[in-house]
């Protein structure tokens, strides 16, 4: 396995590649958790909403004002704060293992006349990367949804993470765990499509000879980010939907596209999109921010 070198910009621990990439990836998803999670509170609820005609930027507002009459203040937009920082780092933290040694892989196979990578080695990586990482965390991010989307006094919501995945468990048995996994395949994608971006970015800007700066990481990301998020979005209101609901709601994925478009429009695949908008770019940014330079300090 590969190990971390000195590029005279780190420490040089001499931590295994795969070691500084988990570690990276779970500092970021650490930090922009915590500063982002209201927004995702208030962007999953948009994306429940059942109701028909289209939800404007005032609706934040009004979801951020009604999440904070639910009695407990402020903290009321830090529900779900434990499921969605493990998820966070445990997704971060796995993908940017995979992903990184995947590209050695693919850079260092025999048949290659190149280490450097095209943007179909880049996509392919990110894809495989993705699935695995859908797979493990599955669970992880049926309870955050769950909990963002309901008040802690509703009927029936979860008190905390692990009661959350025991009532899973009892009502809708092992099987319950893998709900909306295959929208979340299809969000693979959206994964995918970023860090080919990404990834071309900065293979650009290096091109020029540049040292790539934290400004550049800012804005590289969040060029990626928009491009991704502009084709994939309405997969995760899908997502949300068949995560959120009882099955009596929506028999599943298929169902839940027909039925948003039959009973709200096309603008029903896109309710939530003005708070995703603010939510990820800034939270895509400080994830590769701190990454990008927990990365250069470890190597």
């Amino acid at each position: 396995m590969a190990t971390g070198r000195n590029n005279g910009l780190g420490q040089g621990f001499g931590l295994p590649s795969a070691a500084i990439e988990t570690i990276s990836g779970l500092s970021a998803g650490f930090l922009s958790t915590l500063v982002c999670h209201p927004l995702d509170l208030i962007k999953t609820r948009l994306q429940v909403d059942r109701s028909p005609g289209p939800r404007r930027f005032g609706a934040t507002l009004q979801v951020a004002r009604d999440a904070l009459k639910e009695g407990a203040g402020y903290k009321a937009l830090y529900r779900g704060m434990v499921p969605n920082m493990v998820g966070s780092m445990a997704s971060w933290g796995l993908y940017f293992m995979l992903y990184g040694e995947l590209k050695t892989l693919v850079s260092l196979h025999p048949s290659r006349s190149s280490t450097q990578l095209s943007s179909t080695d880049y996509l392919a990586t990110a894809t495989t990367a993705g699935v695995l990482t859908a797979v493990l965390t599955n669970p992880i991010w049926i309870v955050k949804t769950r909990m963002l989307a309901t008040s802690a006094n509703t009927p029936g919501a979860y008190i905390g993470f692990t009661q959350g995945l025991r009532s899973i468990i009892q009502t809708d048995g092992p099987r319950g765990l893998m709900r909306g996994l295959v929208p979340a395949m299809f969000g693979v994608s959206h994964g995918a499509f970023q860090f080919m971006f990404y990834e071309n970015l900065k293979d650009w800007r290096m091109n020029d000879g540049a040292v790539l700066a934290s400004t550049d990481f800012v804005v590289l990301s969040a060029v990626a980010k928009t491009a991704a998020n502009l084709l994939t979005y309405p997969y995760r209101v899908i997502q949300a939907r068949v995560q959120n609901f009882d099955k009596g709601v929506y028999k599943g994925p298929a169902d839940a596209v027909i039925r948003i478009a039959r009973e709200e429009g096309t603008r029903g695949f896109y309710k939530g999109l003005a708070p995703n908008l603010l939510r990820v770019l800034p939270n895509t940014c400080i994830t590769f921010l701190v990454y990008e330079n927990c990365r250069k300090y470890l190597r």
